[in-house]
């Protein structure tokens, strides 16, 4: 049985008035998405995409929006988060396209899941519970889940994504390990583990073995992490704020050397330390 025409037609039209309706919602979102990826119709270059080729553009995109975040800079976040909905979109269109899933059974899917990690608010379960015991709930619903979906013999750090952050992940691993006691009950012995480390680092450094440096140094990362934990610091979160600091200090030695007449490259190390100190010292003022 062939294709009316006319329907085909009435389609095409209906598709284009909700992609132009800027009332659209979500909907013109989705249609937006089967219209970009129409094998006829749509363009060449996110035909060609895959999940693997998206991948990398997602995380870039929940960078951004941490960015956004970090800077307070609430209109630009408005805009991050349409390029990070517009990526599980995309996403969910390729699964669609596949016959994996789609934005439908998606959203339906982590409905269900805080349904089911919040019995305290959906369910009968007391709302009367710190949010240290509430944390435990969930990881502990999170545990049932995962060995659900495994063979029963599901592992402690079984489930912590490969694709994150590297501290994120080192931070998670370790968290996954304390739960079943495999901790150092005090901070001061994480402090004593990271000189440990640190000394190791200086004899491989001192042997000149660059496998056996990146080996150490990638143990006082994980160190640091653990530590970052202990203090309940999110290291991702305040190594982008030491990299804010180094970006806006740097900035003001080139401001004040602009003023000399000079530029990074025309003066030297005792001079723009000098400025870094001054840059430090009135951030210090600014905040007493």
């Amino acid at each position: 049985m062939t294709e009316n025409p006319h329907n085909r037609t009435a389609d095409q039209s209906a598709s284009q008035r909700l992609c132009l309706d800027p009332n659209g919602g979500l909907p013109r979102l989705l249609e937006i998405m089967v219209r970009l990826r129409d094998p006829k119709t749509g363009c060449p270059w996110d035909i060609e995409q895959d999940f693997r080729s998206i991948a990398p553009y997602t995380i870039e995109e929940a960078h951004e929006v941490a960015d956004a975040i970090e800077r307070r800079n609430w209109p630009e976040l408005e805009g991050e988060l349409g390029d990070l909905l517009l990526q599980v979109v995309y996403h969910t269109q390729m699964g669609a396209e596949s016959g994996l899933f789609d934005f439908a059974s998606v959203t339906r899917a982590i409905a269900d899941k805080m349904i089911n990690r919040h019995p305290h608010v959906f369910g009968s379960d007391s709302r009367d519970k710190s949010a240290a015991e509430q944390t435990r709930d969930w990881e502990k619903v999170k545990a049932s889940e995962r060995a659900a979906k495994g063979d029963g013999k599901a592992r402690v750090l079984d489930g912590v994504a490969l694709g994150l952050p590297p501290l994120t992940r080192a931070v998670k691993l370790q968290k996954r390990a304390a739960r079943v006691g495999f901790d150092w009950p005090e901070t001061a012995d994480v402090l004593d583990k990271l000189t440990e480390e640190c000394g190791e680092l200086a004899e491989a450094n001192k042997a000149g073995k660059p496998i056996d440096m990146a080996e150490e140094f990638g143990d006082i990362l994980f160190v640091m992490a653990n530590l970052a934990r202990h203090l309940g610091i999110d290291p991702d979160a305040a190594l982008r704020g030491a990299n804010s600091k180094f970006v806006r200090r740097f900035q003001s030695i080139e401001d004040e050397l602009a003023k000399r007449g000079k530029t990074p490259e025309t003066s030297n190390l005792a001079e723009m330390d000098a400025l870094w100190d001054q840059a430090k010292m009135r951030e210090k003022t600014l905040r007493a």
